[in-house]
């Protein structure tokens, strides 16, 4: 097994610990209605879930330079690895449909058309063709950004665009569309290949012994799964003290 990159993961664990503060935060106010619900969505409050989720989006292009090159150092020659960023972009991307289907049963009033993980898998995919690139992609990200805040300035009726980033005219829970974030995701690369080369890779594995440190690190390579659990635990705690009921 390879060494895993702990500024990565710890940085994704401090990500996971927000997101979860704030899931809980949105949980008080929308089941318990200790304070307005509506802060969340928009100002401050959907700036700093746009911080949370874009630091998990950013960590992905970083992430995915450092597996494509440990890839391309380990494949058959004259094999290509986009097959395999398929499969895993496929596998997010479905785990995604499955939180679609789980907010359109539970939620119906905020299904989550395309969320973060929809964005993900789908990422997984559009970013193989740039993983060698570099300062291209930083044009090509910034690109991407512009295009996703004249798109959310559009007023179409057409539902079925919005993965890419047209205004919905409807509320969905989570909601990342392809632009501006894939942008976002390019500039995640263009750091990654900066960042993390061959040579600084080999020198970039000594972790502080520092327990809070390894304690994010853990955290934040087992993101996914905490992603999938932590919001039944927070409704359950908050069933269990009588705020929620099951009606």
């Amino acid at each position: 097994m390879r060494e895993r990159f702990w500024q990565i993961d710890a940085l994704r664990g401090v990500a996971v610990i927000a997101m979860v503060l704030y899931h809980f935060s949105y949980d008080l106010a929308y089941f318990v209605g200790l304070f307005d619900v509506g802060f969340f969505r928009s100002g401050i409050g959907l700036n700093i879930a746009r911080m949370i989720g874009g630091t998990f989006i950013f960590l992905v292009g970083i992430s995915l330079t450092i597996s494509y090159r440990r890839a391309l150092a380990s494949r058959p020659p004259g094999r290509t690895l986009f097959w395999k960023y398929l499969g895993r972009g496929v596998r997010i991307f479905s785990y995604g449909l499955v939180i679609t289907l789980a907010t359109w049963i539970f939620a119906p009033e905020g299904t989550i058309v395309f969320g973060i993980l929809h964005l993900i898998g789908l990422s997984i995919v559009l970013a193989y063709p740039f993983l060698r690139l570099k300062l291209a992609n930083v044009a090509l990200g910034l690109v991407c950004i512009v295009i996703g805040l004249y798109l959310h300035g559009l007023n179409i009726d057409q539902p079925w665009l919005v993965w890419l980033g047209v205004r919905p005219d409807f509320f969905m829970f989570d909601y990342w569309p392809v632009f501006p974030w894939f942008g976002v995701v390019l500039l995640g690369v263009f750091v990654g290949n900066w960042r993390y080369g061959s040579e600084k890779e080999r020198a970039a594995h000594a972790a502080p012994r520092l327990p809070a440190i390894r304690s994010l690190a853990l955290l934040g390579r087992h993101s996914l799964l905490v992603y999938f659990i932590h919001q039944p635990i927070l409704l359950g705690i908050l069933i269990l003290l009588g705020f929620v009921e099951i009606s």
